[in-house]
């Protein structure tokens, strides 16, 4: 089965499972897990950070940093659709005692700065204390203009705001817009990185930031339950993707771009193609006819959202390709 619900689905490759069963390991709480110190030091170094924190998902790696910037009481400024905002249990708001902000995207993945700055709380204690803008690169697969997240930088200056980039598929924003991790992520305060959607790490995450800042953040994770011991073996898979599975990232954009097409000559029109991800924009009843011929020719889809990945080959393309080519 093709499998185009998420890159979520990813599954380690057999040299990365010969690394992992090969691992050097330690106890991590204690600071000696030799694999993710290693990981650490290699994810700062490339993102330019002084320091970085492995941690078991995504949804911790967005919690902790929220925790570390913002007190109970505090808000931050967030998508109406972003991950941190909808998609991670009001983890912030139950376990933080922090208030979201939530606004409109716009079509192009970036929130309005004037409406962010209209949306900061003045000092007054009818009010939550605005602390924290938060930003997705890719957000739906769409890559924030360089421009914009200066102004967004700028505007966090001017304000006393601090900066949080979720970037779950940083990656995909840095090949797609030909930017280096460094300076991708030089605005930011702090960014979290997924290792286990497109990079193909079975677990994991990593959040980067400061000294102080990781600090603060490696007590909130041993806090939230996320100290973990002998790690290496998985820490030491998320190491290999960091170093391999870059960039080849440029595949999965190009095999969207190749199914977006035959999408839009088999319909004449709703697909829109960012990055690894197609939006489709079908009435429903021709949706749920074509995910129904889809699933009899082994490829999987649910919502109108489909996700290239390391795991959907050329040979896999082109099957999806003749199979919307013979939906009738």
């Amino acid at each position: 089965m093709i499998d185009l619900r998420s890159d979520t689905v990813t599954k380690p490759c057999e040299q990365m499972r010969s690394i992992m069963a090969a691992a050097e390991v330690g106890d991590d709480v204690y600071g000696e897990d030799p694999a993710t110190n290693k990981l650490e030091r290699f994810a700062a170094d490339l993102l330019g950070k002084p320091a970085a924190l492995y941690v078991s998902s995504g949804t911790q790696s967005n919690l902790i940093a929220l925790l570390t910037h913002c007190q109970r009481g505090d808000e931050y400024i967030v998508g109406q659709q972003a991950h941190t905002y909808r998609f991670e249990g009001g983890g912030a708001a139950v376990l933080g005692g922090i208030q979201p902000q939530p606004l409109p995207f716009q079509r192009d993945g970036s929130l309005d700065l004037e409406e962010v700055r209209q949306n900061i709380k003045p000092d007054d204690f009818h009010f939550a204390n605005t602390r924290l803008l938060a930003l997705e690169n890719t957000q739906s697969g769409k890559v924030l203009a360089e421009q914009y997240i200066d102004d967004a930088r700028r505007l966090c200056d001017d304000t006393g705001l601090s900066l949080h980039l979720d970037g779950a598929r940083f990656f995909n924003a840095a090949i797609a817009s030909h930017t280096e991790p460094d300076v991708l992520a030089r605005p930011f305060d702090s960014v979290s990185i997924c290792l286990s959607k497109g990079l193909g790490a079975p677990v994991g995450s990593i959040l980067l930031g400061s000294e102080k800042f990781i600090q603060d953040a490696r007590r909130w994770r041993k806090m939230l339950g996320g100290g973990m011991r002998q790690v290496g073996i998985v820490a030491s898979a998320a190491m290999f993707a960091l170093q391999h599975n870059r960039d080849r990232l440029i595949e999965d954009h190009t095999h969207a771009q190749l199914v977006a097409t035959a999408l839009r000559e088999k319909f004449d029109g709703p697909v829109e193609q960012h990055t690894n991800m197609l939006h489709l924009t079908f009435d429903s009843e021709t949706y749920s006819r074509l995910s129904r011929h889809l699933r009899s020719q082994d490829v999987r889809v649910e919502r109108p959202r489909w996700v290239f990945h390391k795991d959907v080959t050329a040979a896999h393309v082109d099957h999806i390709v003749n199979a919307i080519r013979s939906f009738s």
